[in-house]
């Protein structure tokens, strides 16, 4: 082993290229251009546990492609709608390039990365400066290894494929870049074994002949062609697969790492988008009964507007028994060895590679199969959506972590959204697979709501189509709570749905017990957050906000990209006095999405809790003029700006803007009339409390006491004419009596 060449560290290099004390890469070999990474660290389980070098790509060497030079904070919208970015951000594109420059000039595999291919045993390694053996036989187990590639350029294999040179080499073996003259000379790769005499290595290039012709996905390296060539007495089997002639994402990382930040990694906004482009890759093959088991940046390659899936060595039929199980070590679920891979143990590999993509931490001992915390990471601590879907993906228990990649990609997606709006404060609206839009807007004031307002307001889970309560449910019509309750009672099938629907009605009579003893005897699928967020709107019920944010937090760790789980947090917290919660939850939800009118309400009065008048304005100003509570959110605006004395900082600029925001209203004669009788009142006050030589006017009413008790007179009377009894109007006609400028007549 060679010493860490970061200042300050004392561990040593091992032979994956990682420091075994601070666990990062080691500077000496990310400043050096790679042609790719093409033998990451692996292990191999099932009938042995010796470590195995893997080949996980081939792909051309590139320069800088500009993919990651952007900060995490200088993502722009993109044009470009349907490709990498899904139009919301912008990923730079990976020009194709000259497959021949992949070729490597003297094709040799690094003594790091020499290990027999039997027992794993560190082999042709170099003794006092003298330099190791690329042939040979393993010290240990006496098996014969040879690392010297088997083709040479001209050579022709099955009498089809030309033979160019190498590109790469991995676990198991040398990877050419070949011309296939029978199909228009195009570029393939040929991807041979280590050493004909393991039959390991021969098994798992057979599986791949096998099963993996099937396998056909935009998103995913195609295999063309299994052939075999003999070298003198032996033979060799080749795959002929798609040359994929773009940068690993792995390697995009490494670039970043070369200008000098040595702890550089992808912006967050890029990696989701490429793990949003390979997820549905992953669906397809567990959709047809394959894992893909060895998924890591070294795995996906974006050539253009396009992100491939390759490396297929490692994937195998979800219920094969019998062959070995390859993976990396840092991204492999810690079950796999005692339990065969399944779709939620690709899962985790994704949610560990998503984290090696976008933040650095010693993956590979000290956090092996952990995270850091949000302390350690600030990333984690700026986006806690993110922070709690990397914690479900890779949930020490498989049964806790997202039970297949198409629901993970749903949830991925809302976070994407959310990062999105965080970083350029722009609304990525989206819409959800999970609960319904909010069925009414609370707080849409500036006091606090009442719980059981909130509880009838938030959204609510979507229907499962397949439960067999749908149509039941679908075909249920009453305008009275009683009476649903009553027919939800006596249906044919008391389904979950059913039961839910039930416990909703409960809450919305306000027996909020009722409602509890139901959903403590309803039994769902492990990881159901249905019944934790019914739960939740029976506390708010009950007047406990403590456990119902207990019951949202929960749903808010299973769905992670969702907005309604933040926004009942956020009422929570407002309701227990966190003001600081509530300012983080309420914002997370209209930042991203403009339509949870609530979320907007209420920031503005955790804003306004906190003396911080002026954002809360703006927050208010926000409101998209669409939305049927944009006149309420303005005259809100309105009352925020001008609703403080002078003492505490109400100027002349905020009452004349406040007049012309209210003079551009579209409103009915009473709303204006209480609106401009509020406004002007607050601009008497001010003016009474200090000196004179405001210039201003407000509603046509100059800044001095005469002029605004002639208007106070007039709104007044106005609203008096507009009293709904003859008490209000002669109460409204006293006040008006009372502020009109004195006079000698």
């Amino acid at each position: 082993m060679t010493s860490c060449s970061r200042s300050g560290c004392t561990g040593e290099i091992d032979e994956d290229g990682y420091c075994d004390l601070c666990g990062l890469e080691d500077q000496a070999s990310t400043a050096s251009a790679s042609v790719s990474s093409l033998s990451a660290s692996s292990s191999r389980t099932g009938s042995s546990s010796r470590p195995l070098s893997r080949p996980t790509a081939w792909t051309a060497p590139t320069g800088d492609s500009g993919a990651t030079a952007r900060s995490r904070r200088g993502s722009t919208r993109s044009t470009r709608r349907g490709l990498l970015g899904r139009g919301i951000v912008e990923v730079p594109s990976v020009p194709k390039r000259d497959p021949r420059e992949a070729v490597m000039d003297n094709p040799e595999v690094p003594e790091n990365k020499r290990f027999c291919s039997k027992c794993g045993t560190k082999v042709g390694r170099g003794r006092e400066g003298k330099a190791g053996r690329v042939t040979g036989f393993c010290a240990k187990c006496g098996h014969h290894f040879d690392f010297t590639p088997k083709l040479a350029a001209g050579d022709v294999v099955a009498g089809q494929y030309e033979v160019l040179g190498c590109i790469a080499h991995g676990g198991l073996g040398w990877i050419y870049l070949a011309l296939d003259h029978a199909v228009a000379d195009r570029w393939v790769v040929l991807k041979g074994l280590l050493d004909t005499g393991d039959a390991d290595a021969m098994a798992a290039a057979m599986a791949e002949r096998r099963f993996l012709a099937q396998v056909e996905h935009p998103n995913i390296v195609r295999i063309f062609n299994f052939v075999e060539h003999e070298h003198g007495e032996s033979t060799t089997g080749y795959i002929v697969m798609e040359y994929v002639g773009g940068e690993s994402i792995k390697d995009m990382v490494k670039q970043l790492r070369t200008r000098g930040d040595q702890t550089a990694c992808m912006p967050l906004t890029q990696a989701i988008a490429y793990t949003l482009e390979i997820l549905p890759a992953l669906g397809y093959l567990h959709g047809i009964g394959l894992v893909y088991c060895d998924f890591k940046p070294d795995n996906m390659i974006q050539v253009e507007e396009q992100l491939k899936l390759i490396d297929l060595g490692a994937v195998r039929h979800v219920d094969d028994e019998d062959s070995p199980i390859y993976g990396t070590t840092g991204y492999q679920a810690p079950e796999v060895g005692k339990e065969l891979p399944s779709p939620v143990t690709d899962v985790y590999t994704v949610g560990r590679a998503l984290a090696v993509m976008t933040f650095p931490f010693d993956f590979h001992a000290t956090y092996k199969t952990s995270l850091p915390g949000a302390a350690e990471q600030p990333l984690l601590a700026e986006y806690e959506s993110y922070y709690r879907l990397l914690l479900r993906a890779t949930h020490q228990d498989p049964a806790q972590r997202f039970s297949s990649a198409e629901e993970m990609r749903d949830q991925l997606e809302g976070v994407f959204r959310e990062v999105a709006a965080a970083e350029d404060g722009q609304p990525r609206p989206g819409i959800s697979v999970e609960f319904t839009p909010e069925r009414r807007s609370f707080g849409v004031a500036l006091t606090a709501p009442d719980l059981a307002v909130i509880a009838g307001s938030l959204p609510i889970p979507r229907i499962d189509a397949s439960d067999p309560g749908a149509a039941f449910l679908a075909g249920v019509a009453t305008n009275s709570t009683q009476e649903l309750v009553d027919e939800l009672k006596a249906a044919p099938m008391q389904s979950v749905e059913v039961k839910l629907r039930l416990a909703r009605a409960y809450i919305e009579l306000g027996d909020h017990v009722a409602a509890k003893t139901l959903l403590n005897t309803t039994k769902v699928e492990h990881g159901d957050w249905r019944l934790g967020w019914h739960r939740g709107l029976a506390a708010l019920v009950a007047g406990n906000a403590a456990h119902a944010r207990m019951a949202f937090e929960s749903v808010y760790d299973l769905l992670p990209g969702e907005a309604a789980p933040k926004l009942a947090i956020a009422a929570c917290a407002e309701a227990s006095g966190d003001v600081g919660d509530a300012d983080q939850y309420y914002r997370t939800v209209w930042r991203t999405d403009r339509s949870y009118i609530s979320a907007a309400f209420g920031l503005a009065r955790a804003l306004l809790a906190k003396q911080e008048r002026g954002e809360a304005v703006e927050v208010l100003n926000s409101v998209p003029d669409t939305s049927s509570h944009h006149v309420a959110a303005q005259l809100a605006s309105i009352r925020a700006r001008t609703g403080i004395s002078r003492s505490d900082g109400l100027s002349e600029q905020d009452l004349v803007a406040a007049g012309g925001q209210l003079a551009g209203l579209e409103l009915d004669d009473a709303r204006r009339a209480g609106a401009a009788r509020d406004l002007l009142e607050s601009a008497y006050s001010w003016v009474r409390g200090g000196p004179a030589g405001a210039s201003g006017t407000v509603l046509g009413c100059r800044l001095v006491e005469d002029d605004l008790r002639r208007g106070l007179e007039k709104w007044y009377r106005t609203l008096a004419r507009q009293a709904p009894t003859r008490r209000e109007r002669i109460a409204l006609v006293d006040h008006a009596n009372r502020i009109r400028p004195k006079t000698w007549i």
